[in-house]
């Protein structure tokens, strides 16, 4: 009788590298939050663990690099989707000029000492304009943890930052360029490719305006989160597949779907779906790093290794800090951005690596680089936290108090959030403001808390908001709205009849204390009153409900529905619900 051949099932692609990842996550994330280390750190460690030098888990680092590469261009796409033209017009000051300058300034004392080691003029300028990128992912998290976003240091180095990976593309280009052997067309190469390359962003910018609203709308409409989820994929996806079908990366195609998302009403909800998927791609990005790094170099190599690293930080903590002080920032904030951008960051990876790829960079010269990069990025939580501690010193001994501050503090403000009262109300909120990248300044009277916050980095300053001269101070002409949290009713009355009678257009939102106090304020000051009452209440009566069991889903469409109807009750007749 034959023998019966049964067909093996066909090996699912990168599944041991998958697996490896999704177990490390598993293990990561919650130790580095038991070890109050940024994540970032714990990935890079376990790729150097996993990898070739060490345990030799996953040993195809070029399989882990073709998923790794899909959390740059997640990365690329939340970034566009938490920027609007208009914000980046509104940051035009510090986005290209303080970036334009510090990559420039960064790139050209890197790429020189590059140079006195020996290399090759191309790549000595590649060197140094890659090495001057510094870490988005790792920023980026470390001031939205620590609350530092919304401070002028952190909105000083999210510009930087925006400014670098905007920089990443005509890098790219001009890997590409240097790579061919074009001799003294290098130039006339760069310009043409340049010239290709922004013709098709406006096309393909242009036909996604037209398509993708729309087509984000009409999915709305459906109320179907599985297929709303897809299409969020799919723009990602495929505006990165179309940009690289143009010759472009696909990074700068994801960006440009965020860029055109970031304008729409479907903002929010897209962040929150695909928040996931960014965390875990780029845990994967930093996965692969981790596994490139060969640890018998720096061991054979420590002294130099080291060396670089420390030189990397220093130049580049110093040039920053020496824009921020021509930028009239005070050397504390100056000193805490340059520490917060010292490092070198992902997109030097993908520079250096299309470089060795292109023949412009020795593979030798390439591992070293990684390998300092690398622990540079290890090193800036804990610089960036001496950051933090010498501006909290120095605000301490400064002659001039933050009850004084500056005007040149909130120059770059717009459409930003005023509080007026920072007390627990006022402090969470401007919690929640952070938490979604949106600026706030916050005023208050009681300067003993104030100056502990304010050390701590926080936007928070003296004044007495009831003065017209001093909300003009924190740019209250330039902002999106006022949020008046203070626990004095009259006080509140004053704030806002000197808001709305000086600025009838701003939107004002009010603490109250009750129904009736809500009604009041509605009718006389036209503004939107919260009562406290209502919300305890709503919540107390949540907490109940779920003490007895009720399911979450029965809980909130019950206190949504309650919370409309008494807030229907307080609403003026003349103004429609919303």
């Amino acid at each position: 009788m034959p023998e019966v051949q049964v067909a093996a099932e066909p090996a699912v692609p990168y599944l041991r590298e998958l697996l490896t990842f999704l177990l490390s996550a598993v293990v990561v994330v919650p130790a580095s939050r038991l070890l109050r280390i940024s994540p970032i750190i714990g990935f890079l460690g376990l790729g150097v663990l996993v990898g070739p030098s060490v345990l030799g888990i996953a040993t195809n680092a070029s399989n882990v690099d073709a998923l790794a590469q899909l959390g740059v261009v997640f990365l690329l796409f939340t970034i566009g989707l938490d920027l609007s033209l208009d914000r980046l017009w509104r940051a035009r000051r510090y986005v290209f000029g303080m970036g334009l300058l510090q990559v420039l300034g960064c790139g050209a004392v890197i790429g020189g000492i590059a140079y006195a080691w020996g290399n090759p003029a191309d790549a000595s300028a590649l060197l140094g304009l890659s090495m001057a990128l510094s870490s988005t992912a790792v920023v980026m998290q470390l001031l939205v943890e620590r609350g530092h976003i919304s401070s002028r240091s952190g909105r000083v180095s999210f510009a930087i930052l925006l400014f670098q990976d905007l920089a990443v593309v005509p890098l790219l280009f001009l890997v590409g360029v240097l790579g061919s052997k074009g001799g003294g067309a290098h130039v006339l190469g760069f310009v043409l490719a340049l010239g290709k390359s922004v013709g098709a962003v406006l096309i393909i910018f242009l036909l996604g305006r037209l398509l993708m609203r729309p087509l984000f709308r009409a999915v709305a409409g459906l109320r179907s989160p599985e297929v709303f989820m897809a299409l969020t994929l799919l723009a990602v996806l495929g505006m990165a597949v179309v940009t690289q079908e143009a010759g472009l990366s696909m990074a700068l195609g994801a960006f440009l779907a965020g860029l055109l998302l970031g304008e729409s009403e479907f903002r929010h909800q897209i962040d929150a779906d695909i928040q996931p998927f960014k965390g875990l791609l780029l845990g994967l990005f930093f996965i692969s790093v981790g596994m490139r790094i060969d640890l018998s170099l720096i061991v054979d190599s420590w002294f130099l290794v080291a060396a670089a690293m420390l030189g990397l930080y220093m130049i580049k903590s110093m040039v920053i800090t020496g824009l921020a002080l021509a930028w009239r920032m005070p050397l504390g904030q100056a000193l805490q951005t340059g520490l917060y951008l010292g490092q070198s960051g992902e997109f030097a990876f993908v520079v250096v690596g299309a470089a060795v790829a292109a023949g412009v960079l020795q593979p030798s010269a390439s591992q070293f680089m990684l390998v300092v990069t690398a622990l540079s990025m290890v090193m800036t939580p804990f610089a960036s936290l001496g950051g933090e501690r010498l501006a909290r010193w120095m605000a301490r001994r400064s002659s001039v108090s933050h009850i004084g501050a500056a005007p040149e503090e909130f120059a770059d403000l717009e459409d930003h959030v005023v509080i007026a009262g920072f007390g627990r109300v006022g402090q969470t909120v401007g919690r929640m403001l952070t938490s979604q990248k949106t600026p706030y300044v916050a005023l208050d009277l009681n300067s003993e808390s104030l100056a502990g916050l304010y050390r701590q980095g926080m936007p928070v300053f003296f004044g007495d908001a009831r003065r017209p001269a001093v909300l003009e101070k924190v740019g209250i002409d330039r902002a999106g709205s006022l949020v008046i949290t203070l626990d004095d009713p009259a006080g509140v009355r004053e704030v806002l009849q000197v808001a709305r009678s000086r600025w009838p257009a701003l939107r004002i939102f009010v603490r109250a204390r009750d129904m009736d106090d809500a009604r009041e304020l509605m009718r006389d000051g036209h503004c939107e009153a919260v009562p406290e009452m209502v919300e305890s209440s709503l919540q107390l009566g949540a907490e109940v409900l779920r003490s007895r069991g009720t399911p979450e889903e029965a809980i909130v469409p019950l206190v949504d529905g309650f919370r409309d109807q008494m807030y229907r009750t307080i609403r003026p007749r003349d103004e429609p619900s919303s």
